[in-house]
Formats: C-alpha cells, sequence, structure tokens
C-alpha cells in the first residue's frame, strides 16, 4: 500500500522571492473606511479649517488625517507602520495618492504643537504654586476638533431615526508611556491622562481632551463637557450627562444644574454622577437608618446592593439662586453574613448626587452604572483595538492631535460596522471588524477608463461590501 504523505510535517510549497506583479493589497477593505471618511466630508472639512506650518505640507491636510485614520484602522499604532501602507500599491490605487512618509507624518503631527501655550500654562501654573497644568489648545488643534465634532453630527444625521436624545458619558484614562517627558500619574505609573466623553445612544465619541499624566481628572472637567454639548445635532431635545467622582467638580456641576447655561443647550440636562467621599459625606450614609436602605440586587457572589435616600447639604463654594437642590443616593454593599471585604468589613457605602428626583433610587443607581459599559468600552477600544496607547512624540500638541485623529477613526469604526448588512458586526469590536472587513485581498485593474477591484472573498461577502458602499455616497462620484 502506499504510504500517505505527512503534510503536517513539512511546508508543501516554496517562497518566490519576487513580489507579485499588479496593483494588489493584503487590505482591500481598507476602501470602505476610506469611502466612509469622504462621505462624510472629512477630507475637505480638513483642508478648510485646519491651517498648520508651511513645514508639514505637501500633503493636504485632509489626505494626511485619512491616512492616519487608514493606519488605526489597518491596525497599525505607531508612525513607522506608515511604511507598509505608503509601500502597498493597491492601497495608494485606493486612496489615489501614496501614503506620507513617517519623516511627513512626524512634521505634520509637530505642526499641531504650540511651544507658547505650554510655556504660558507651565508659567501661570508655577506662579499659583500648582504642578500640573493643561495648555490651551493651538489652533490648529481646535480646528480638528471642530472637524471631528461635525462627522459626528454627520453620522448622526444619516440614522433612519434622527436622534432626540443624547447621554453624555465622560471619564479620564490613563495610557502609559516611557517618555522622558510623561509625568507621573496617581496609578504610579508615567503617562498620560486624556478625558473622553461619549455619546451612549450612538457609541460615538464626541470630544476629547489631551492631558498630561499628573493632571487630575478632577481639574476642570467643564471644558471637555461643554464640547460634547457642542458637537450633538439640532434634532436632540433630551439632553443627559453621567460621570463618574472626577466630574464632582463645582463648575461642571452648577454648569449641568443651570437651565440658562453659558456655551450649552438651554434648558433640562439630567446627571448623575459619582459623589466624593468626604467625611461628612460618610458620617451621613452610615447615621443612615437600618429600615431605609432598600435591597434593588445582587452580585454574583451574593453581595447585596442597597440603595437609600441621603439626607446631606455640602457645603458648596457656589449656590447659585433658583435652581433646584441635589439628590443624594447612598449605595450600600453589603457581604453575606460571615463574610468581609478586603479591608474587613462587611459593607462598603457609596453614593450619588443628581438632579433626578422623580425615579427610584436603585433604578437611578443602575442608569448611573450603564456607563462602565459605554465609556471605558471606548476607553479600551481606543488604547488596545486602535493606535491610541502608542504615543508618537515628545511634544505635548503632536500627542493630542495623535489621540484626536484616533478617536476620529473610532467614530469612522463604528459608522462602518453599523451600516454593515450583517448585524451580527453591530456591536463588534475593532479586532474583529479588521478580522471581517479590512483583511480581505484585493486586485485592482484597468479596463479602458474604469477601474476595477476584484476581491479575494465569498459572493456573499461581496454583495455585503457593496451595500455598505452604496450607504456612504459621494458627492461625485469616481470615473475611472
Amino acid at each position: 500500500m502506499r504510504t500517505p504523505t505527512p503534510l503536517q510535517e513539512k511546508t508543501p510549497f516554496a517562497i518566490d522571492e519576487k513580489p507579485m506583479e499588479g496593483l494588489l493589497t493584503a487590505q482591500a477593505g481598507l476602501a470602505a473606511f476610506s469611502r466612509a471618511f469622504r462621505s462624510l466630508g472629512a477630507p475637505k472639512l480638513c483642508d478648510d479649517r485646519v491651517r498648520i506650518k508651511e513645514r508639514a505640507r505637501g500633503f493636504r491636510v485632509g489626505q494626511q488625517v485619512e491616512s492616519l485614520v487608514m493606519l488605526h484602522v489597518a491596525g497599525g499604532d505607531c508612525m513607522q507602520d506608515m511604511e507598509r501602507l505608503r509601500q502597498d500599491n493597491g492601497v495608494s490605487k485606493m486612496l489615489g495618492y501614496s501614503a506620507p512618509s513617517q519623516r511627513c507624518v512626524a512634521d505634520f503631527l509637530e505642526s499641531f504643537h504650540d511651544p507658547n501655550q505650554v510655556a504660558y500654562a507651565q508659567a501661570e501654573a508655577e506662579r499659583q504654586q500648582r504642578l500640573s497644568f493643561i495648555p490651551k489648545e493651538s489652533a490648529a488643534l481646535s480646528a480638528l476638533g471642530e472637524v471631528g465634532q461635525e462627522m459626528v453630527r454627520v453620522i448622526a444625521g444619516r440614522s433612519k431615526q434622527p436622534p432626540t436624545r443624547a447621554t453624555v458619558d465622560q471619564d479620564a484614562t490613563i495610557i502609559e508611556s516611557r517618555k522622558r517627558e510623561a509625568k507621573w500619574t496617581y496609578e504610579g505609573t508615567r503617562g498620560y491622562q486624556p478625558m473622553v466623553a461619549m455619546w451612549a445612544e450612538t457609541e460615538l465619541i464626541l470630544a476629547d481632551e489631551f492631558r498630561d499624566g499628573n493632571v487630575p481628572a478632577l481639574s476642570s472637567p467643564l471644558t471637555c463637557a461643554k464640547h460634547a454639548f457642542a458637537a450633538l445635532p439640532q434634532t436632540v431635545t433630551e439632553y443627559y450627562f453621567r460621570g463618574d467622582s472626577a466630574c464632582h467638580e463645582s463648575g461642571l456641576v452648577n454648569w449641568l444644574r443651570n437651565p440658562e447655561r453659558e456655551d450649552g443647550p438651554k434648558g433640562l440636562i439630567e446627571f448623575a454622577v459619582s459623589a466624593r467621599m468626604s467625611e461628612d459625606l460618610g458620617k451621613a450614609l452610615k447615621a443612615v437608618p437600618e429600615a431605609n436602605w432598600t435591597t434593588f440586587g445582587n452580585d454574583s457572589d451574593g453581595t447585596l446592593r442597597q440603595w437609600a435616600e441621603v439626607d446631606f447639604v455640602p457645603a458648596e463654594k457656589v449656590e447659585k439662586k433658583g435652581i433646584e437642590p441635589l439628590r443624594y443616593v447612598g449605595l450600600r454593599l453589603l457581604k453575606p453574613q460571615g463574610e468581609l471585604f478586603d479591608d474587613g468589613h462587611d459593607r462598603r457605602h457609596y453614593a450619588i448626587l443628581s438632579n433626578r428626583w422623580n425615579e427610584d433610587g436603585g433604578a437611578l443607581i443602575t442608569w448611573h452604572r450603564q456607563k462602565a459599559g459605554t465609556i471605558e468600552h471606548v476607553h479600551d477600544e481606543l488604547k488596545n483595538g486602535l493606535g491610541g496607547g502608542q504615543l508618537p512624540s515628545a511634544q505635548f500638541g503632536a500627542n493630542a492631535a495623535w489621540f484626536r485623529i484616533t478617536c476620529m477613526a473610532y467614530n469612522i469604526l463604528v459608522a462602518v460596522k453599523q451600516a454593515w448588512p450583517d448585524e451580527t458586526l453591530h456591536n463588534a469590536k475593532a479586532k474583529r471588524v479588521r478580522f471581517v472587513i479590512v483583511n480581505v485581498a484585493g486586485r485592482f485593474s484597468r479596463d479602458r477608463r474604469k477601474i476595477s477591484l476584484h476581491l479575494a472573498a465569498g459572493i456573499e461577502w461581496i454583495k455585503r461590501f457593496v451595500k455598505l458602499f452604496a450607504r456612504f455616497p459621494l458627492a461625485t462620484q469616481p470615473t475611472g
């Protein structure tokens, strides 16, 4: 009898050292993300609004930003990875230009850095004897933020039902870095701590503010919140806000409470934020009678979740007349009899403050805790799914621009996966979206004046891809 060949004990082919000929790419699915970016009018918005120094020219701003968005979507997380896109002839044909070089990208990002603003903020911090400071954004960086806001409004405007409700979830995240310029964070690591605000109903990022690692999240959270509400489309009529204890800051809280607030939507913004645990608040929580605690859930280990109204009036620095007082709702985690937390106690106390009075306390806490599944997911995707976790420069403004473009890439990712005809991809993470859509081989061919992209995929997948393209119409269609 013939002996079978043990195929798994050898590699049954040889590698041809010559590159394949033709306009080929292993990332043909990037075409969908370029299509989405251009369909939103982003290239023209970048060219019209973002003014950069002459040395960063050579490519239009829209081309630089589009290239960086494609880099993040493709899985790159540093400027060196741009060379992979630059050497891909298929990607060059797809975009209509070769991606910029690593040096060109570095010059572009550095053009967002304003050393005068950094020096001024540092001098002010030293004068006030503060260790941390937040530089004012350069004109170019601010304009890039405006482009991102307009992209959010266009994406939201294309939904089947115009959005009327917006819940803004805001939180900061730590990005570790070994750069000498990185500051120590409260976790004991060097890095940066940008603030991000997202729209829970659409999963879109509304605003971001880049910060050094030693800047407390409690420092000036109102700036990011204002930008977030400014990014919402005019169809929104119901406003909500959720935040952790870093948002328990008098400037932000009083702005949310004031229906005549400046630089924001007029009327009611319903909110709930985690209360900073002071000694007085801790005493008030422990003074709540046992009969007032109501169980509304339990954890998998049997720990009970209980809520109660807390009679507490803080000594606020700013108290606006005519504004309804805040509601403090206590949360108590109670271990089963005989079990203790790590600190040796059988209970822990927390609290949230809110202006929502007509809701059961347990339901209010549950609604507030839902932000953990929104904003924390965004942080994870920015740092791990995209390239936001690897900052490219020693210059503050360059890193801020890199992170802001990462946020734009995230929004493009959300727009594409929600437009994908197969609904199983709508809630997928970047890794799966990249596997299903991006990593598909393709070849460009030209017949007379018509350029075609041939995809190495099944017929059903190609049909979905064609439908995806149709959902991102362009103002002018390509002629070949």
